[in-house]
């Protein structure tokens, strides 16, 4: 798998190296979008600087996008489509769950139609819906019937 890693870097033009290669797996095993703080988490011997601009070179070269739920800090996840340096083509939606506090991508649900006035030009958008995800609606209803 490191050989494929490898690979989705460099068709971002980004060099790989082992530190790199890491983040991307890690990313890529999760099912919901991660900050900064999970990464330290995960790599906890690692530099801090290094994470630090190893996200932002992702995140420049089109390969993460940035998500800002109003809440926490700044959460990453994969683009889904094909974004390039400083051009994010993947317009959708974004699900921060009030219960859990995940924040997700749902990348195959409808985005409005944005009009911007004359002259304006779109080049990223991040909508944030807030509420109570799938599997805490599902712990709220098992925990509720056994109650009962």
């Amino acid at each position: 798998m490191s050989k494929e890693l490898e690979n989705i870097l460099i068709a971002k033009q980004i060099t790989p190296t082992p530190m790199r290669v890491m983040v991307i797996e890690y990313i890529l095993k999760q099912s919901v979008a991660v900050s900064l703080s999970d990464l330290e988490s995960e790599f906890q011997h690692s530099d801090k600087t290094t994470l630090y601009r190893t996200v932002k070179t992702f995140e420049e070269k089109g390969l993460i996008h940035d998500i800002k739920d109003g809440n926490e800090a700044t959460k990453y996840a994969l683009c889904e489509e094909n974004c390039t340096t400083g051009v994010h083509r993947d317009l959708h939606l974004h699900f921060y769950c009030t219960a859990c506090k995940v924040l997700m991508c749902l990348p195959k649900e409808n985005m409005p139609e944005v009009a911007l006035p004359k002259g304006f030009q779109l080049q990223e958008v991040s909508f944030v819906a807030r509420g109570i995800c799938d599997n805490c609606t599902k712990n709220a209803i098992q925990l509720q019937a056994t109650s009962e």
